[in-house]
């Protein structure tokens, strides 16, 4: 192109027509002419190709934006644009927020994201959605829970399907038909009644490609008008609503977490993710609306929720009528009848203690409550202690479980009577008194959130996993790992709510800071520069690719890399630290 440009100059010096030698050429009059004056002025270097680059962008976006945007992603590494975008709109943004292909090509441009190419949309399929709430429910099964011990529990769940709203997600040992169709009772008590329910053609569902009569689950949808409708075999896609909160599941949570303690940890752990995601999560397919911003339980007292007497007796919901022995009607003092005595005993302070067996499935069975032990402690001879609040499991004197009772004052009798020990009866637990400090235990979510008093709490995402102490004193939160101070947020509880927390215990030693600063990590970028906390430290360009490790103090930040200091640097800002591991780079 330079030899082109420079004959054409010379048949122009040499007298040659512009015209004529812009057709010669195939160029414009303009171009020959801005030609002869770049090298009239530069001489040959003038005709070399220049960028074609403008000296102004005013449509890019501001540089602070996009820092923004490739710290939200860094920190989450599973939202996208549509995402950082509903993000963006909820906080405070340095400039105009972008749109959603601006955003993509963002993280493109910072390989944030693999550019991958557009798949054509199948069209076998048909898409569809109830107008309504409570409609239409979609049921399924999913596994993947894990115990510290090896066993792998399953979780029944259950979303609405114009809301996608999770009306169910409960931890069962075992996905049989009585265990579904309790999480599908407590789901009814608590939302009410659907129109209809969609499953697929598993046994516990249904007994279209079994033998025998109607199972468990078809029953209580005959009893209560639900119409249950059943999928095509192999056809998943039919009940994709539920389907996809199954991924969404695993992702968030279930690939990430280790093993549970115990199954009433892994259920606590599933309640604060179904609350985030039920309040606080937008969801993509409802325009990134919230599901509990579209559902709305249904009540109808003409049409009482009606189960079977023995799911009612024996299940997690307890049946008002057998909560307590009838009590005669209250006349004056001297007729009244009192309720007998058992032994000298009075019936509100029973108390026993018995022994059994655990049975080869480990599931052990008193008076129709079921204690899962585990099939590893099939044979071993244990000792009960119950009473109406709680039942006690011990081996050899310590104990291994303790659970809430769901044994009534005629349980207990009968337990007597079979050849139980009458004990005295347990101490009430204390509450703490008002305005005192509790503490509970909660486990962190994978999104940094906890449930407080039916609240979702978010704490930190460095805390995503871990079992924490939260001690509530007054309008301070303290979270801690037991005796150390992580972090201190306000109170988002009442003293009223406070004293109804489940679980709560009267606070013991304030924890204390930790004694060394905090340390995080960070990789260099390539051009010599780390960002902690909102300040921007240059570390030297040698060290671009590196994992360094910051140490955190009141007013400095010294960066060490392989145990040596690179840089010590005083602390401007006053935010939080809120990531403290490198991610993973995207591939």
């Amino acid at each position: 192109m330079v030899e082109q440009r420079y004959q054409a100059v010379l048949q122009v010096s040499s007298g040659a027509s512009v015209t004529e030698v812009a057709r010669r050429f195939g160029v414009s009059r303009q171009t020959v002419h801005r030609w002869l004056g770049r090298y009239r002025a530069q001489g040959l270097d003038g005709l070399a190709d220049r960028s074609s680059r403008p000296h102004t962008s005013p449509a890019r976006i501001p540089a602070a934006v996009e820092a923004l945007i490739c710290e939200l992603r860094r920190n989450h590494p599973r939202w996208g644009a549509r995402r950082l975008v509903w993000e963006l709109t909820r906080r405070p943004c340095p400039g105009p927020v972008p749109s959603r292909a601006t955003v993509h090509r963002v993280l493109i441009r910072h390989h944030l994201v693999q550019p991958v190419p557009r798949r054509r949309r199948r069209e076998d399929y048909t898409r569809w959605q109830r107008p309504e709430p409570m409609q239409l429910w979609q049921m399924d099964i999913v596994g993947g829970i894990l115990l510290a011990d090896g066993t792998e529990c399953k979780i029944v769940t259950g979303v609405d399907d114009h809301s996608r709203y999770c009306v169910t997600a409960t931890v069962v040992t075992r996905p049989t038909g009585r265990a579904v169709c309790l999480a599908l009772a407590d789901a009814l008590r608590r939302h009410g009644i659907p129109e209809e329910l969609l499953t697929d053609n598993g046994k516990q569902f249904t007994a279209r490609f079994g033998r025998g009569g109607e199972v468990l689950f078809d029953r209580i949808c005959r009893e209560n008008g639900i119409t249950h409708r059943l999928t095509r075999p192999h056809s998943p896609t039919t009940t994709g609503k539920v389907e996809r909160f199954h991924q969404t599941l695993r992702r968030e949570l279930l690939d990430d977490h280790e093993p549970f303690d115990s199954i009433e940890h892994a259920q606590q752990v599933l309640d604060a993710f179904v609350a985030d995601y039920n309040t606080y999560r937008p969801h993509q397919a409802l325009n990134m609306a919230r599901p509990a911003d579209r559902f709305h339980p249904r009540t109808d007292e003409r049409l009482p929720l009606r189960l079977p007497a023995d799911l009612r007796a024996t299940g997690a919901l307890p049946d008002p009528e057998a909560v307590a022995e009838p009590v005669a009607e209250p006349g004056p003092v001297e007729t009244a009848a009192p309720m007998m005595p058992v032994n000298g005993i009075d019936p509100v302070d029973l108390a026993v203690e018995f022994t059994r067996v655990v049975p080869a499935s480990g599931n052990l069975t008193v008076c129709g409550q079921q204690f899962w032990l585990g099939t590893h402690r099939a044979g071993l001879t244990l000792t009960l202690r119950a009473d109406a609040g709680t039942v006690e499991l011990l081996a050899a004197g310590v104990r291994i479980k303790k659970v809430p009772s769901r044994l009534t004052v005629r349980h207990l009798r009968q337990l007597i009577a079979e050849g139980g020990t009458r004990i005295p009866p347990f101490p009430a637990p204390a509450r703490p008194g008002a305005g005192g400090a509790v503490e509970v235990e909660r486990t962190v979510n994978a999104s940094g959130v906890v449930s407080l008093g039916g609240r979702s709490c978010p704490v930190g995402s460095p805390f995503a996993g871990r079992r924490l102490t939260i001690r509530l004193e007054g309008a301070v939160l303290h979270l801690s790992d037991g005796s150390t101070l992580l972090r201190t947020l306000p109170n988002p509880l009442t003293e009223a709510e406070t004293a109804r927390l489940r679980d709560a215990r009267p606070a013991g030693p304030a924890p204390r800071p930790a004694a060394e600063p905090v340390r995080v990590q960070r990789r260099v970028s390539s051009r010599g520069w780390i960002a902690i906390a909102g300040q921007r430290i240059g570390v030297g360009i040698g060290h671009a690719g590196a994992t360094v490790t910051v140490e955190a103090a009141d007013a400095t930040f010294r960066i060490t890399h392989a145990g040596q200091v690179i840089a010590e640097v005083a602390r401007t800002t006053t935010k939080p630290i809120a990531r403290f591991k490198v991610r993973k780079p995207q591939h």
